[in-house]
């Protein structure tokens, strides 16, 4: 028997394909990849800016029902499909994580219709 609970958030965007939106083992939580499509609607933000919001929100939205949230992240990885666009981006990030930031790294690589895409682990807050 392994310690690992599979998260699937209600209110978060439906996955694009075979996977969860989440993994809790050992007292973290493993955040599958989020893009920007809004959850409920399936609409994508009119610019960058709003992309990034909106990612970091479906973030949330699974980090909620996995029982933590963004105070307790430790590390995010951050795809972006334009990195001349890093410095708008890391503005739009500090206002989620606006002190002691997670570890981070940010690549550049191609996606699919969209501009970021974002995973994550956090831990689970001790009682």
């Amino acid at each position: 028997m392994t310690n690992r609970k599979p998260i699937f958030a209600e209110k978060g965007a439906k996955p694009a394909g075979q996977y969860s939106h989440a993994i809790v083992a050992n007292g973290f939580v493993y955040v599958s990849g989020q893009g920007p499509h809004h959850p409920e609607t399936g609409a994508l933000p009119e610019d960058f800016a709003g992309e990034v919001r909106q990612t970091l929100r479906n973030l949330e939205i699974i980090l909620k029902a996995a029982g933590t949230d963004l105070a307790h992240v430790v590390k995010v990885n951050s795809y972006l499909s334009d990195l001349g666009r890093f410095q708008e981006y890391n503005a739009l990030y500090s206002e989620f994580f606006p002190t002691e930031p997670p570890a981070r790294t940010t690549i550049g690589c191609q996606l699919n219709n969209i501009q970021v895409e974002i995973d994550c682990i956090a831990v689970l807050p001790t009682a």
